[in-house]
């Protein structure tokens, strides 16, 4: 019974599974009309018409699937012994029924036009799946999280070699033709590379109609009801060249978000509403970890990340609003083989305090290409579930489409449920990976005082070294930590990284001390001209004193201060724009023809000779670039 709109907005571990229907979210746009091209036309099989309302009973799958004993679902099983499982657990509890869905869920797929053979093995693994969900229930479906297209040239535009295939028109053709070649209704939201056609589009409004035309989209965000009161709700990045700071940020507009929290309040919980979120990068408060140092030190590890206000919005609607029950995202490219890509609303007091997730279950999804993996894993996710809880899982595509089931989740009533993860990890180096330290209230690496003490040696007169982790608030609240001989900001609720501060060459070595930097009432004392007798704004907050972060090198006696920006945030928003670095690359490259035309320069040497200038500074270059 799936319905859409883009503009309206027990145990645990076997009463779970024999309760739940078949889920998959594919990305497949409703009455298309245009014809899939021959490699990506679906096969006989996965072509049967879309069923809506009551649900099939008798069904050769279920027949089949009653005469072998159940399987261990947790473990890595052939598709056909997974779902086989999965039917027999369902029928022996009363069959599906019309909460019953599936959905398949992919990840970053950066499709390169000249590698697809990783996709069409992916799509086949999908079809025996979405499959048997047709005939078990009928509520069917695909969703994409976006990065449809390879961020490089892929020989695809003879007219101009150096086009990057990301957001072209001919990237959002060919994933469209792909989405639709499964044979089920899809929906996709853009990522941070979907508006990357920059040299075929002047504004992201223009790229972003056309990525909205090829996959028949009407508005950047979706709403389909997947089944009786079960919704999926995607938020599209829609920004690219406009971006105040980095490109790869995911950034949700306003008119968005507020659509999302209109939405939200429309479908509460207690009127039995259940909502399933999809957005390329995950909302700031997710507790995944499932993350790599770049993402933070760039600013584009959350959605929003630049922006203060908004960056915590998504997390704070998750906490008011316990209809949302799942938040699926991409953008990472790591595996799903790890604890740290599901977190739960609740966790073991024994290891933290309350998280504050509201009802919502995170989970990251991984990559179907080989050649976009960091970890070198190639994993979709499936999601299926009914009225009573749902399942998240795992579709391996280095392993013949074999599922695994991660999670079970049970709803205890319309706010509250129970989480399980269904195995440990399976990934035993998996420690290269998370490369970030995420501080927990209470843990032992928090350092008392700073917020409180005029005074506060936070190394204790001890060098930072590589195994060097702490963390502390200061009096304004925000929080600060080291971590891999880096110096660290925090988000100051939810305590997730923010971006980086210090890099490990400006900080390995020395020393962190807080101090404080006024007097009474606020008075600044300074020699300089116009300066004198300055006092603090007039809506200062009283219980916040002036604070200097200082960083000392033991050796030398040399003194860093750490300045906070204008705002009072700590971490360097600093990389760039990704159009403004291409037009300077592309000025130096005039440069260098320059030199060999006119200057009679051999271009290895006239690559040598050129530099460029930002006034006083010769390079934008620093640590989280």
């Amino acid at each position: 019974m799936i319905r859409s709109s883009s503009s309206s907005p027990a145990t645990v571990a076997n009463t779970l599974f024999l309760l739940l229907g078949v889920v998959v979210i594919v990305v497949v746009i409703p009455n298309a009309s245009a014809l899939a091209p021959p490699q990506f036309r679906s096969s006989p099989t996965s072509s049967s018409s879309f069923r809506n309302g009551t649900p099939t009973t008798q069904l050769n799958a279920a027949a089949a699937a009653e005469e072998k004993p159940g399987a261990d679902r947790s473990e890595l099983l052939s598709a056909e012994d997974w779902l086989d499982s999965a039917v027999k657990a369902t029928q022996d509890e009363g069959g599906f029924d019309e909460s019953s869905f599936l959905v398949g869920i992919l990840g970053d797929l950066h499709i390169d036009p000249r590698k697809m053979e990783d996709y069409e093995e992916g799509r086949s693994h999908w079809l025996p799946i979405l499959e048997r969900g047709k005939q078990a229930h009928g509520n069917v479906g695909m969703v994409s999280l976006g990065d449809l297209g390879e961020s490089k040239n892929c020989d695809h535009n003879d007219q101009n070699p150096t086009e990057l295939f990301a957001g072209t028109s001919l990237c959002h053709e060919m994933a469209a033709d792909y989405f639709r070649s499964f044979g089920t209704p899809y929906e996709v939201i853009g990522g941070n590379h979907d508006l990357e056609g920059i040299d075929e589009f002047r504004t992201d409004a223009q790229n972003l109609q056309v990525f909205l035309k090829h996959h028949n989209k009407p508005t950047p965000q979706f709403c389909r009801e997947i089944a009786d009161k079960t919704l999926l709700v995607g938020l599209c990045s829609t920004i690219f060249r406009e971006a105040p700071y980095t490109s790869h940020e995911v950034i949700i507009d306003q008119a968005q978000i507020d659509w999302f929290e209109t939405l939200l309040k429309e479908k509460p919980a207690d009127e039995g509403w259940k909502i399933f979120v999809f957005t390329h990068a995950p909302p700031n408060g997710s507790g995944l970890r499932v993350l790599q140092e770049n993402h933070v030190v760039n600013g584009c590890c959350w959605l929003n990340h630049s922006n203060e206000g908004q960056c915590r919005k998504f997390i704070e609607l998750v906490r008011e609003h316990r209809s949302i029950k799942a938040w699926f995202s991409g953008h990472f490219h790591l595996g799903q083989d790890y604890q740290d890509s599901i977190t739960f609303p609740t966790i073991d007091p024994s290891e933290g305090p309350y998280p504050n997730r509201g009802s919502c279950v995170f989970a990251q999804t991984s990559v179907m290409r080989s050649g976009t993996s960091r970890d070198g894993r190639q994993q979709s996710r499936l999601l299926r579930g009914n009225a009573k809880g749902f399942e998240i899982c795992t579709v391996d595509h280095q392993n013949n489409g074999k599922i695994r089931l991660d999670a079970t989740i049970s709803y205890k009533d319309e706010g509250h449920e129970v989480g399980v993860y269904m195995h440990d990890d399976k990934a035993y180096e998996h420690d290269k990976y998370f490369k970030v330290y995420q501080p927990m209230e209470g843990d032992q690496q928090f350092y008392c005082g700073a917020e409180t003490d005029e005074e506060c040696l936070i190394t204790e007169d001890a060098p930072v070294t590589l195994d060097t982790k702490v963390w502390w608030r200061l009096s304004s609240g925000r929080v600060l930590g080291v971590m891999n001989g880096m110096l660290l900001e925090y988000d100051s609720s939810t305590l997730a990284p923010l971006g980086l501060v210090l890099g490990a060459d400006e900080l390995l070595g020395r020393a962190i001390a807080v101090v404080d930097s006024g007097i009474e009432d606020c008075l600044v004392v300074d020699t300089m001209e116009g300066m004198e007798g300055a006092d603090c704004p007039e809506d200062a907050n009283p219980d916040e004193r002036e604070q200097a972060i200082i960083v000392h090198d033991l050796e030398k006696g040399s003194i860093t201060v750490v300045q906070p920006n204008e705002d009072g945030s700590y971490w360097r928003k600093i990389v760039r724009n990704k159009i403004a670095r291409m037009k300077e690359r592309r000025r130096e490259q005039a440069a260098i023809q320059y030199g060999v035309e006119r200057l009679w320069l051999d271009e290895k040497d006239a690559k040598k000779s050129v530099v460029s200038t930002w006034g006083p500074y010769t390079t934008t270059s620093g640590n989280a670039l």
